[in-house]
């Protein structure tokens, strides 16, 4: 990682009443697998707690690692939010088995450290899309978050394979007025569609959207987020 990409990275992780060019107390790390368990884990774990989002990344594995800093009391406090967000959506049956979702808090990050911790832009070729995803600038978000003010929705379809997406995000748009956010690949035929709308709009989608998926795919999660935080908002699909 180049020495610029470090300073713009140690610039998202300055709180706003810290003194110039410091970095937080705290990193926390989320990693789970999916893109839905891991947004909605963010949307909560901001909802709770005093926490800034730095970076989602994807790795070949079906996971997503959420990136978060603030006070060491915060990010505990968002981490253990999180753990018990993500473990709904891939709770671990088997007690000697490896866990599905977990977190780690890194107090007083070593800036070498944070060369390997914090990732510069990557794009995966053969997923077409970019596997390090940063928070959009505020400009950018200014419309996202008078959504989160106005009674607005997030709706997650995420499945292992196109087709069942494809067929159940089409009953989705059918069976309500929303709107397609995007698309989100992770590999290994995991693909998330996020729509948005009002709430009841939202949720009459997913509803419908949800027995389409039998018989052409795997189910990994549907869900809908009222009212999403800005950190949620921060990471759509662009």
């Amino acid at each position: 990682m180049s020495k610029t990409t470090l300073a713009s990275l140690q610039e998202w992780l300055r709180h706003s009443d810290a003194a110039e060019g410091t970095l937080p107390d705290s990193i926390g790390i989320l990693e789970t697998l999916g893109w839905t368990a891991a947004i909605v884990a963010l949307d909560q774990m901001s909802k709770e707690a005093q926490i800034q989002v730095i970076q989602a990344e994807w790795n070949d594995m079906l996971g997503s690692v959420i990136k978060i800093a603030g006070s060491t009391s915060d990010v505990e406090s968002a981490l253990e939010i999180g753990l018990r967000t993500a473990t709904l959506f891939h709770p671990t049956s088997d007690p000697n088995a490896a866990p599905k979702s977990m977190i780690r808090i890194i107090n007083r990050p070593d800036e070498q450290s944070l060369r390997a911790i914090l990732s510069p832009d990557e794009y995966n070729v053969l997923i077409e899309q970019s596997v390090v995803k940063r928070p959009l600038p505020t400009n950018t978000t200014a419309g996202k978050n008078e959504m989160a003010e106005n009674s607005q929705a997030l709706g997650f379809i995420e499945t292992q394979g196109f087709t069942a997406v494809f067929e159940a995000i089409d009953t989705a748009c059918k069976a309500a007025s929303v709107e397609v956010v995007g698309k989100e690949k992770l590999g290994g035929g995991y693909v998330t569609v996020v729509i948005r709308g009002d709430v009841a709009a939202v949720n009459a989608a997913i509803d419908a959207a949800k027995p389409r998926v039998e018989g052409l795919g795997k189910l990994i999660a549907c869900h809908v987020i009222a009212r999403p935080s800005t950190a949620a908002l921060c990471l759509l699909p662009k």
